[in-house]
This record gives C-alpha cells, structure tokens and sequence, in this order.
C-alpha cells in the first residue's frame, strides 16, 4: 500500500487535528519505504523494538510513545543508533499519544472499556466512562484487569466494595484524579503524592499498568488496518514493567 495514502488515512481517523495541546509529534515522525507491505504495533519508540521490527520485516511501525515530543535534541548516542535502525530497514515511524488514548473505536481506553464489560460509554477527557449492567465486586474488577493485561494490578481501595460507574485514562492519568466523579478509577501508574487523596476522598482506584494499559489502542488500530486495507500485522511486545 502507498505510505502516504496510509498516513493521510490514519491522520484523519485518527483526527490528530483535535490535540493541539498533545507534546507529541503526532503522525509520520520518520519517512521510511514509500510502499508499505507490513505493520507492527508497539507501545513504545525504541531501539530494542526497532530491531524487532527489522527481523519481522516490519516497514510501518505504529508506536503509542514516539521519538519527538516538543523540543529538538543531538541525534548523537542511542538517538543515533535509533534512528539508524529506522534508516537501515526504511521503517516508516508513525506515532499517535493523546489521539490514541481518546478515540472511540480503537483507543486504549475504549477497547479496555468494553473488554471490561462496560456500558453506555461516553467520553471523559482523554478517557471513557461507563457503567456496568449491575454492580461489580471491585476485586471481580481487578482480577479482570489482570486477566486482560497479564499482570496483576495494583488496588486502592477507598471507596465501597461494589462499584457500577467506573472511569479509564491508560497510562499516567493521576493528574485527572481530582476530576474522578465515579465508583472506580483505573489508570497505569501510580504516583505517591495522590495515595492519601485516594483514601480521603473515598475513591478506588486500579492502576493497572502505564505500559500494560496501553497496548490495547495499538494492536486495535493495527487490527483495523488490516481489515480495512489487508496490511498484515504483528504486535512487538516489550514490557516495561511500569
């Protein structure tokens, strides 16, 4: 498939245009090969996943975290060796943040949502909210959450055992805490200054994973791609344990 058409594809559903306030350099970051014949999927822009994209034969990578965000920096060090990779194999880097983490149908926080069960989805921020059909045992929650991401999650439970309406930001999404207005929270990482927040407040909240609640939106979109154009894929795994 023609890269450019690709990209003019994706900038579009994607709808980069709407987060001007994103540090990413949303879109095409690197020009690689002009035809496109196979896409990997990876959370993360690095050297570890570009030389797993060179052995799988990738030449259109989709990363959820790019190389670029809001100010220019030496390509000297692993910059250079990355960039090396790229070059040496014409992989095309494609990278999309907030616009990943927000769309409706195949951003991390929606496809999360409705693997978790939940219903009446709207958007709250860069996230979803939703409910439940009935309430949920919020341990129920979180043995789902580990089923679905692999790793086993990390609960703070300051809020009631049951919980019905329930908020996603993959991620970092701490920052949006004073925001919450639902039974549950699930984000990524945790961050010590809010711990006490959390329990003063009544809240639970999940943290499943910055990297592990993240690798929905990628494999998604790759997903599409192949539906729509018949680009096969692979998803380059890499956890970072964080």
């Amino acid at each position: 498939m023609d890269r450019d058409k690709l990209v003019r594809y994706l900038d579009n559903y994607l709808r980069l245009g709407d987060f001007p306030q994103d540090p990413s350099l949303n879109g095409l970051q690197v020009e690689g090969k002009p035809e496109v014949t196979k896409v990997g999927a990876a959370v993360d822009a690095g050297e570890a996943i570009f030389r797993k994209a060179l052995e799988e034969g990738v030449d259109f990578l989709l990363v959820h975290h790019g190389l670029f965000w809001g100010r220019p920096f030496p390509i000297v060090g692993h910059h250079k060796r990355r960039l090396a990779l790229l070059f040496q194999g014409g992989i095309n880097l494609y990278a999309a943040h907030l616009p990943l983490d927000a769309h409706p149908g195949v951003g991390n926080n929606a496809v999360l949502a409705r693997a978790l069960g939940l219903e009446d989805l709207e958007p709250w921020d860069v996230g979803v909210k939703g409910r439940f059909p009935l309430p949920v045992p919020l341990v129920q929650v979180a043995d789902r959450l580990g089923q679905l991401t692999g790793m086993q999650p990390l609960v703070h439970q300051g809020g009631p055992d049951q919980v019905e309406t329930v908020i996603i930001v993959s991620g970092s999404g701490t920052g949006l805490l004073a925001k919450v207005d639902a039974d549950l929270f699930v984000t990524g990482e945790p961050k010590h200054a809010v711990f006490h927040e959390t329990f003063e407040r009544g809240l639970n909240v999940i943290y499943a994973g910055h990297y592990d609640t993240e690798t929905f939106g990628v494999k998604a979109l790759a997903q599409h791609l192949y539906e729509r154009f018949g680009l096969p894929w692979v998803f380059l795994d890499h956890p970072t344990g964080l």
